[in-house]
């Protein structure tokens, strides 16, 4: 069964103008983050603004990426939606579409019961039992947090259950998720906690699943290849670069920075899908500056 590893992008959804889907700036981006180095591909997530598309829409995306990524990564699309039949024909379209896997975020706004959890992934999992599956923890978002022994309960019938994406800032959770009991199959855990990626890799994580690394993927992909060295020196150089990013821009909590950073970096036109607004021009000029001088300083080109 294929995991998700080291530097996992959480894509961005490009949009022109009148707000449709830049297939175009996809593909481009597509490419761009293969080129530097990622292992694995992210879109339709939190990052992809999931919740403004419509279900066409995210199946044009991942035939998008599949495609253009023609095995060059793996390639895990978010399914989760609002409601379970969606989420079903997401998954469904996805393994169709010839993705590596795929992400489930836990039910949201609604508050859902360990019982309704267990039987939300148990039941989204068997509609494609060959197809490796990962739960998607972002608690500050969903209004659903998912506990270790409910997670356990879930492996138990749904073997697809290839491991979490775990999106909040809790160490001791993230040692939980570690320590599961699965049996003797791996259960992968990945993290989003950016800022702290090295710490993570030590901790036992398998990667990340970044936002921020779906911007400037160039540190994020040298922590990992420093990490798989021992090179101590090299990962704590390089983490300071990634947190330096991080705060750039604003660790994704406004989308409109990733993608007026990508705009920067010759990538996308950097337009927002409503009721979200761009940033203005002042910040704009702010940011840009900004990212000059970490780019400076990491020997990284701002312009791709």
């Amino acid at each position: 069964m294929k995991h998700l590893y080291g530097i996992t992008a959480a894509m961005i959804t490009p949009f022109h103008r009148d707000g449709t889907i830049d297939t175009a700036a996809l593909t481009d981006l597509t490419g761009f983050l293969i080129d530097s180095g990622v292992n694995c591909l992210y879109p339709c997530g939190t990052t992809g603004e999931m919740l403004r598309l419509t279900t066409d829409e995210r199946k044009k995306i991942a035939e998008t990426v599949v495609d253009c990524s023609a095995g060059r990564a793996s390639v895990f699309i978010h399914c989760g939606a609002a409601g379970m039949d969606e989420t079903a024909a997401l998954l469904r379209h996805a393994r169709t579409a010839g993705a590596d896997g795929a992400g489930i975020v836990t039910p949201q706004f609604f508050h859902a019961s360990a019982e309704e959890l267990y039987n939300y992934y148990v039941s989204l999992a068997n509609t494609v039992p060959d197809f490796p599956i990962y739960i998607y923890n972002i608690p500050q978002c969903a209004a659903n947090d998912i506990l270790p022994d409910t997670i356990e309960h879930i492996c138990e019938n749904a073997p697809n259950i290839a491991g979490i994406k775990y999106s909040y800032a809790d160490l001791d959770r993230t040692i939980s998720y570690l320590d599961l009991d699965t049996g003797s199959r791996h259960f992968s855990v990945l993290h989003g906690y950016d800022k702290a990626l090295s710490a993570l890799l030590m901790l036992g994580c398998d990667g990340t699943v970044s936002g921020v690394a779906g911007v400037f993927p160039e540190p994020f992909v040298k922590v990992y290849q420093s990490y798989l060295k021992n090179d101590i020196p090299g990962m704590k150089y390089w983490q300071r670069i990634c947190i330096r990013f991080c705060d750039a821009l604003k660790c994704g909590k406004n989308m409109s920075y990733f993608k007026e950073a990508l705009k920067l970096r010759g990538l996308l036109q950097g337009h927002m899908r409503l009721p979200q607004l761009s940033i203005d021009n002042k910040e704009i000029l702010r940011l840009k500056g900004e990212l000059e001088a970490i780019c400076k300083t990491a020997g990284i080109p701002l312009f791709y």
